[in-house]
């Protein structure tokens, strides 16, 4: 038969155990914190991912710019509806 100081020494280490697992699964800088931090870290990296693509396109598209003439030239007329010297304008009415 155990003894009384066998079994609070067992008691002791008992709460002791509770009271670390608490605090590892529950308190700040625990497992939950951990687990919300890699979901963070997940999102926010999916989001570089795709802001890098986006600044990889870009920069192409500058350089191909600085690069060639007709580029720029043809990106004028797209977007800016600009034409040259002597050139007549025609918009087309659907």
């Amino acid at each position: 038969m155990p003894s009384i100081r066998a079994s609070a020494i067992y008691l002791i280490m008992m709460v002791a155990l509770v009271f670390l697992q608490y605090r590892l699964w529950f308190e700040e800088g625990g497992i939950r914190d951990m687990m919300k931090l890699k979901e963070m870290l997940a999102v926010q990296t999916s989001e570089n991912l795709e802001l890098k693509k986006r600044n990889d396109e870009l920069v192409y598209q500058i350089q191909h710019v600085q690069k060639s003439q007709d580029a720029a030239e043809s990106r004028a007329r797209s977007e800016l509806g600009m034409i040259k010297k002597g050139e007549t304008f025609y918009q087309v009415v659907k």
